[in-house]
Formats: structure tokens, C-alpha cells, sequence
């Protein structure tokens, strides 16, 4: 996924709600996020219960995007088969006519997902592997609690 926002409520990632990513979640409202910077040789793993964003928020930020990525987002039937990539050029095609020129809305079967975090993880590579790990774990009051890890 593409992270595009993160704020005191969560992470945020957009998408086809029609796609396997978001039918996965529909199913199992639970993931996790991990983010790898090689050349510091460090990575981050955020799990949490993912929801839908706000209709606002996901017009916000498709309104964001440049038209044709917006126009994309109208003529893609992501994860379904696709018979010819020239089938996809044409109703890409007849997608930029319908809009010609149009303000590119946002289609409602595309919008944002938020993971809301309940264990953060912070890993550090060091020498002979004996990384360094802490994790953060949410408790029901919503502070957070702290520990080591071992390697």
C-alpha cells in the first residue's frame, strides 16, 4: 500500500473499495504496516483494526490527486481480470470524454482506509543481529506502554 497520511488517529492508505486489498479488510477488519529504511537499517511495524475514512477525507485527498490518476480511479476494475490492455485504453478513453471538461469527482467505491494502532514496533539493525526492539503496546486507557524485545 501507499501511505499517504498519518495523524494522532492513525495511518492512512487509499484505494478501490471494490479491490482484493479492501475485500480482505471488509473480511478481517485487522492489519499491520511495516516500513523498511534500508540504508538506516531500520524498520517500523504498526498493527492495529483498520476502518473506513470519513467520505470528506477521501474527497479531500482524491481531489488532490492530478486528473488523469483521478480519471484512473473511474475506469479501473482493480484485482478483476482483464481481457486486453487495449480494453483498458479504450475505456480510459471514453472515461476522459464523460468528464471532457468536467471536475473529476471521486467514484464511491474508492476512498481511504485508516489502521488505527494498538502495537507500534521499532527495530533497529545492529551488528551480529542483536537488533534493537521496542515495542509499544496500547493499552484501554490509551496511553502506551513500552518494552524491550529480545533480538
Amino acid at each position: 500500500l501507499l501511505l499517504k497520511k498519518f495523524d494522532e488517529r492513525g495511518f492512512c492508505f487509499f484505494t478501490n473499495y471494490n479491490g482484493r486489498k479492501s475485500e480482505d479488510l471488509k473480511e478481517n477488519p485487522f492489519a499491520a504496516i511495516c516500513i523498511y529504511w534500508p540504508a538506516l537499517e531500520k524498520q517500523i511495524r504498526i498493527e492495529g483494526k483498520v476502518e473506513r475514512v470519513s467520505k470528506s477525507e477521501s474527497d479531500e485527498y482524491f481531489l488532490s490527486r492530478p486528473r488523469e490518476s483521478r480519471i484512473g480511479a473511474w475506469t479501473s476494475k482493480q484485482s478483476q481480470a482483464l481481457e486486453s490492455r487495449e480494453r483498458f485504453l479504450a475505456e480510459l478513453e471514453q472515461v476522459r470524454k464523460d468528464f471532457n471538461e468536467k471536475e473529476v469527482t471521486r467514484p464511491e467505491n474508492w476512498g481511504g482506509w485508516r489502521l488505527i494502532p494498538d502495537v507500534i514496533e521499532f527495530w533497529k539493525a545492529e551488528e551480529f543481529r542483536f537488533h534493537n526492539r521496542e515495542v509499544y503496546t496500547k493499552n484501554e486507557n490509551g496511553t502506551w506502554n513500552k518494552k524491550l524485545l529480545y533480538p
